[in-house]
């Protein structure tokens, strides 16, 4: 590649408060867990962590609360070598969380308080015009104001800077702010609130990415986990396999697929192959707990990279 990547994320920061359960308790019960983690999170922050372990230089726009996890979520980013010049602490405000419980089988269930993450404006994508200008994708998701993602996606288009949108969580959202984006990507859940579609097969996604592309998108990727993705566009869909894995926890592996893609397209992969990557990378997430600390440096991607083409010759 020419030079290395530099991807913005403007989206949330929250500190992630992880419970492991055999069972989860009804009203008025009360239940004894089997273990409990806590970790940095919020679903823009994954994504920036991600693309800064696959060796992107990033640049971090965000809000955190005037607390204890406001200040160390800061020190997290500096500590990965982000930029946070642009990661401003609220004053009264709380920094977001997000109580999150996982099943024995790896999946989970999850409850995002905002805090300060609702406090990101689009006059702070302004305030950092000028370090946006300068990436070569803006990633936006949906844990900070819708207002603030639309203009995000005009102040990209109007620059020229690829720009990817994943709306998670899904919310009712006016689809024709966010068509400038050059990559749509929801997983299956998302696509089928957003869209009215069910997404419980492969040829189901093709018709929920079709319906997505009638509302004016460029290019649409359902994330469809244990079945891979499906990338579409005017030319039609394609179907990219995924990679069997011993999965753990699939806390913040759409996150991982989201930040690895962003750097691998930025690098000048072919779009197929910049799917398959992030999929394998996503795929990794899984093996281990927790969000951030779960994703691997680029240099572990590769290796397992080489050795699954080499076991598929």
């Amino acid at each position: 590649m020419a030079s290395t990547p530099r991807i913005a994320v403007v989206g949330s920061a929250n500190t992630d408060l992880i419970t492991f359960s055999d069972a989860f308790p009804r009203a008025g019960e009360t239940l004894f867990g089997k273990s409990f983690d806590l970790g940095f999170g919020g679903k823009g922050a994954n994504q920036a962590i991600a693309a800064r372990l696959c060796g992107a230089e990033v640049v971090m726009v965000a809000k955190v609360g005037s607390d204890l996890f406001g200040e160390a979520t800061i020190k997290n980013f500096a500590s990965f070598g982000i930029d946070t010049t642009h990661v401003q602490v609220v004053q009264g405000a709380s920094t977001g969380v997000a109580p999150i419980f996982v099943e024995p089988n790896g999946q989970n269930r999850i409850i995002v308080v905002k805090g300060a993450n609702d406090r990101l404006l689009p006059a702070d994508v302004d305030a950092a015009a000028a370090l946006l200008r300068g990436v070569d994708t803006i990633i936006l998701q949906f844990e900070i104001p819708l207002a603030t993602i639309y203009h995000a996606v005009r102040f990209a288009r109007a620059h020229g800077i690829r720009c990817i949108v994943n709306p998670a969580p899904a919310l009712p959202a006016n689809l024709a702010e966010l068509t400038g984006a050059d990559y749509f990507i929801p997983n299956e859940t998302e696509a089928e609130l957003i869209t009215g579609h069910p997404v419980h097969t492969v040829e189901e996604a093709g018709a929920c990415a079709a319906a997505l592309l009638q509302k004016g998108f460029r290019r649409v990727v359902l994330t469809l986990g244990a079945r891979g993705s499906l990338v579409a566009d005017a030319a039609g869909s394609v179907h990219v396999p995924p990679f069997a894995v011993a999965t753990v926890d699939t806390t913040g592996a759409g996150d991982a697929f989201i930040g690895s893609l962003a750097v691998f397209l930025a690098e000048g992969a072919q779009e197929k192959d910049a799917v398959a990557r992030a999929n394998l990378y996503a795929a990794l997430s899984t093996t281990r707990v927790g969000t951030q600390k779960s994703f691997p440096k680029r240099a572990d991607f590769e290796a397992e990279w080489t050795r699954r083409a080499q076991q598929a010759r």
